[in-house]
């Protein structure tokens, strides 16, 4: 919370497992019953909306530019997002592990890599052009 602007009920990430400034992080979303998301989708069915685990993924990569002096006044934004593949559900009970990766970084603009894994099995993944606003 201290990097994210974010709050319930977008906040996405409850812990930061790993940053190295600049180039990568490490979130962990535990995945709860209790998330409105489930109530409707899908009743008797819970699974973690793949937009959701997107949002998440997109949000441990903030937190790599946000980590950083420059730029903690601003909002990071999805500029695009490509090759995104979904490879399993997520459920709650859960822990879902999102690592982005930054690939470069010109200005306000730019590119990263996210994979998210659930006890170490990947179940999406893809990469991401943002943004930084002021």
């Amino acid at each position: 919370m201290r990097y994210l602007p974010h709050r319930y009920p977008m906040l996405l990430v409850d812990r930061i497992l790993e940053l190295v400034p600049e180039k990568r992080c490490v979130g962990l979303k535990n995945v709860s019953i209790n998330e409105a998301m489930f109530h409707g989708h899908y009743p008797g069915t819970p699974i973690m909306p793949g937009v959701l685990i997107i949002e998440s993924m997109a949000q441990t990569g903030a937190i790599i530019i946000l980590s950083e002096p420059t730029f903690r006044d601003t909002i990071p934004v999805i500029g695009s997002i490509d090759n995104v593949k979904f490879r399993s559900p997520v459920v709650p009970g859960d822990q879902l592990i999102s690592t982005a990766e930054v690939l470069w970084f010109r200005r306000n603009v730019g590119r990263m890599k996210a994979v998210a894994t659930v006890e170490r099995r990947e179940v999406a993944s893809l990469e991401m052009t943002f943004m930084v606003m002021p």
